[in-house]
């Protein structure tokens, strides 16, 4: 599934395997590193609901928007669930998945986050001016302009070195609220297309700065991405669309 776009070829791809029940973790990662996706989900019938894992070529990860809302976008098209809102059991606790007619919204917990003094490592890799940086289970760095984010060409390697999941670039935007970019290569992404995950920081920090509750967001890879986001507080609602690519059968 292409993910955060209504455009096959655009947005964030992502792996979706509907099973039974749950397969060895090893072999989970082995699909997904032969998918060769930012993101392979894993999710089987659970409670009244689902369970949902997200796997990179490398790691299992805590959260993931785009192969959420790509596993949402299966369900209600594919797999013909019924109802309005899924519930994913996770180990970022529940996810509720709304389906909106067009969109597909995420429900997920807001992210904590804090200003911090950048690493050495974080600035050398960037070497680009920037205004400010946060972290919470990623480094965000703000900059002053959407010409900014375009033009980065950060260091793979030394973004590799640093003890977290990745980094995420944001600035102001001209068409919509605000653009972002994010790095991941320690966990075996350069530069994901799109990260809704990422957008649990992003939205809670530009709804303060812009006075606004409902934004508008693009991610700004080769791919492109768009977002609608929602402040609720304590939760926030990434919404977008997604289209499938391909349907298949995987032989193990």
């Amino acid at each position: 599934m292409d993910a955060f776009t209504d455009n096959l070829f655009g947005g964030n791809p992502a792996g979706v395997c509907p099973l039974d029940g749950w397969i060895p973790d090893e072999i989970m990662q082995k699909i997904a590193a032969e998918n060769n996706l930012s993101e392979t989900a894993f999710f089987v019938p659970e409670n009244d609901g689902y369970r949902i894992r997200w796997f990179t070529p490398k790691v299992e990860v805590d959260l993931c928007g785009h192969a959420t809302l790509a596993s949402g976008h299966v369900l209600f098209n594919h797999l013909k669930y019924h109802g309005k809102v899924v519930h994913f059991e996770s180990r970022s606790g529940i996810l509720r998945i709304r389906n909106d007619q067009n969109l597909i919204t995420l429900d997920f917990p807001t992210a904590t986050y804090e200003k911090v003094t950048p690493p050495e490592i974080l600035v050398r890799a960037l070497d680009k001016k920037f205004t400010e940086v946060y972290y919470s289970n990623d480094y965000m760095a703000v900059f002053d302009s959407e010409e900014d984010i375009l033009e980065l060409r950060p260091d793979f390697l030394l973004l590799s070195q640093l003890e977290t999941r990745g980094v995420i670039v944001t600035a102001r935007a001209k068409d919509v609220d605000f653009v972002s970019r994010f790095f991941a290569p320690g966990v075996g992404i350069n530069e994901d297309p799109v990260t809704g995950s990422a957008h649990t920081i992003l939205t809670p920090y530009w709804s303060d700065k812009l006075n606004k509750k409902e934004l508008t967001a693009r991610q700004l890879s080769e791919r492109r991405g768009m977002l609608l986001c929602k402040n609720l507080g304590d939760r926030v609602e990434i919404s977008g669309t997604a289209v499938t690519y391909l349907t298949g059968t995987i032989e193990i």
